[in-house]
This record gives structure tokens, C-alpha cells and sequence, in this order.
């Protein structure tokens, strides 16, 4: 299953007009787009330490170069090393020795845990429903609370999260965008792994909940996720200016609003969905920053216990850690 995952990001990273672009320790990220519409994704960029840092981005932009000095002391907190978390080789051919597929197992390999196996078993559904169901979402994994309360099919409100539409090259391409915000912010907390676990939760526990009340079809629970995800990214690099399409500067906590408003403009529709993302995403942050929002301590102290499980999780945010300066 990861072997066919890797070959769907591959063909996602061949068949797309996305530029790969190589940076270097002193230069920035140039985002290229997707001419297509209802799908974006854009990657942060750290200044100092990167070595060779690649990426397939959607709809997005560039750090604007007058912002560096305004943010240099920041960006320490967040350094990499030479062996950064995408250090691919040939990086001045695109084309090189080492081949795109073998690039993308690599990024794969270097996933962090919780956005690998997320992404892994959304693309394990999605093909269970293109085998079974016509390329369509299993219906045992889809939300409804009647089979979820009376037979204890708890887990369907878990798996509709797995949902990111038939497999096609919009699937990919909101594969690729979840991947890029998620895996940062997974990142971006290597330290303490289970406040990002717990931000996970509740975003997911907000978006239940809210589709539930509101009576929104749960089938674009997924692609929900991603708005929550931007916004909360958005607010961990507040005040960073990026630059739309290379037309205009914005801010990186604008960044949201600018995908609803290209969801009205472009698409036609109302974005309550997107606008729903941005209200949980500002819940949790403003819980997370008042403190009201704590990782239970019980999930710390099983974080850092003894047991087999534990000790396999901390290896492998060890292993991201070493990617930081600390």
C-alpha cells in the first residue's frame, strides 16, 4: 500500500505545472501554482541552514525578501541542519541521478508519524473504495451517527476524516496540500509531539461536531482539515509577508482569508466550509495561547514513560528533532 502511495505522488509530482525548486542557505522559496481551482498549498521557508530544500507546492507564494531582517530572530527557533527534512541530492537538475520517485520516497521515509499514517490510511481507504465501491468513499467508513450509536461503529467518525474525495488528480493534488501544512506543523513540534496530537484532536472533536449541528454533509470532513491546518500554520508565522503569484504581498495570518475569498470569487459558492476551518482554527489558537487549551498529563507522562510504544514514538521525533537546532 505505501509502495502504490509513493507511485500516486509521483504521478501527482510528474502530471503537475508545479515548479520543483532547489533553495540554498541564503535564498527563499518560490512557490509555483496549479492551475487548478479548490486546491493550494504553500510550505514555510527557513532562512538559514537549509542545504537543498525541494518541494511540489499548490496555489501559493514567496517570502518577500524585505521581511528577513524583520524575522531573522524567529527563525533561530526553527533552524535546520545540513541533513534538513527534505535534503535531496541534485539539486541543481532536476532530472539528476537520483530520480523523482526515489526524491518522494525519501520525503515519504522522512514524514513525521502521525501525518504518515494519516495520509497512508486515507490513501488505503481511497483505494479500498476505487476496488469496492466504484471509486467512491466506503460506506462503512463514512459518518452516521445511527450505525455509530446503536451497533458501536465508533470509528466512523474517525475515518471520515480519511475522505479526500475519489482517487483522481484532485485527490493528489489535496493529499499534497494536507502533507505540506500537516507535516510542518507536525514538525514544527517535535519537542512535545502531543500538543500537535492534541490540536489534532480538537480540531477534529470542533469539525464533528459543528458539521453535526449544522447538518453539513461529513463527506468533506477531510478537505476541512485543511483550512483548520493553513489557519493554525498562519498563526504560528504571523507578521511573515508571502507573496501571491509574484502579484502582491500579504501576510502570512491573511493567508486563509485569501483562500475563502478565491473559493467565492473562482468557485461561485458561498465558502461556509473554509469559514467553518478558520473558526476552529482561531478557537484553538486562542485556547492554546490563554493556556486553557493543556495536553493532559497523563499523555505526558506516557509520552515520556517506559512502555514499548512510547519509547518507539520518541525515536522517531528524535529522529526529527536532529533536524533542528537546538
Amino acid at each position: 500500500m505505501v509502495v502504490l502511495f509513493l507511485i500516486a505522488c509521483a504521478t501527482c509530482l510528474l502530471t503537475s505545472n508545479a515548479r520543483i525548486l532547489s533553495v540554498t542557505a541564503s535564498s527563499k522559496i518560490n512557490v509555483g501554482t496549479f492551475s487548478s481551482i479548490g486546491h493550494r498549498s504553500f510550505l514555510p521557508s527557513r532562512r538559514s541552514q537549509i542545504s537543498l530544500y525541494r518541494l511540489c507546492v499548490i496555489r501559493g507564494g514567496a517570502f518577500n525578501d524585505d521581511s528577513d531582517d524583520d524575522y531573522e530572530e524567529s527563525d533561530e527557533d526553527f533552524d535546520f541542519d545540513d541533513e534538513g527534512m527534505f535534503d535531496f541530492d541534485a539539486a541543481e537538475d532536476d532530472f539528476g541521478d537520483e530520480s523523482t520517485l526515489a526524491q518522494i520516497q525519501e520525503a515519504y521515509k522522512k514524514t513525521p508519524p502521525l501525518t504518515k499514517a494519516y495520509l497512508t490510511a486515507s490513501f488505503g481507504a481511497a483505494l479500498l473504495g476505487y476496488v469496492t465501491n466504484k471509486n467512491d468513499f466506503p460506506s462503512m467508513l463514512q459518518l452516521d451517527w445511527k450505525p455509530t450509536l446503536t451497533h458501536l461503529q465508533i470509528w466512523r467518525p474517525l475515518t471520515a476524516f480519511l475522505n479526500f474525495g475519489p482517487l483522481g488528480l484532485g485527490y493528489l493534488m489535496t493529499v499534497h496540500f494536507v502533507w505540506t501544512y500537516m507535516s510542518t506543523l507536525e514538525r514544527l513540534n517535535h519537542s512535545t509531539p502531543y500538543d500537535f496530537w492534541l490540536m489534532m484532536l480538537f480540531g477534529s472533536v470542533m469539525m464533528v461536531t459543528g458539521y453535526t449541528m449544522l447538518g453539513l454533509s461529513p463527506r468533506f470532513l477531510g478537505h476541512n482539515l485543511s483550512t483548520f491546518l493553513v489557519y493554525v500554520w498562519s498563526r504560528y508565522h504571523e507578521g511573515l509577508e508571502v507573496n501571491m503569484f509574484e502579484l502582491f504581498n500579504t501576510r502570512a495570518e491573511l493567508l486563509p482569508w485569501f483562500f475563502l475569498a478565491q473559493t467565492f470569487l473562482l468557485e461561485g459558492e458561498v465558502p461556509i466550509l473554509d469559514f467553518l476551518g478558520i473558526v476552529f482554527g482561531h478557537i484553538y489558537h486562542y485556547y492554546k495561547t490563554t493556556n486553557v487549551l493543556k495536553t493532559p498529563k497523563f499523555v505526558i507522562e506516557w509520552y515520556n514513560g517506559n512502555n514499548k510504544y512510547a519509547h518507539i514514538l520518541r525515536e522517531k521525533y528524535k529522529t526529527i528533532s536532529s533536524d533542528f537546532e537546538m
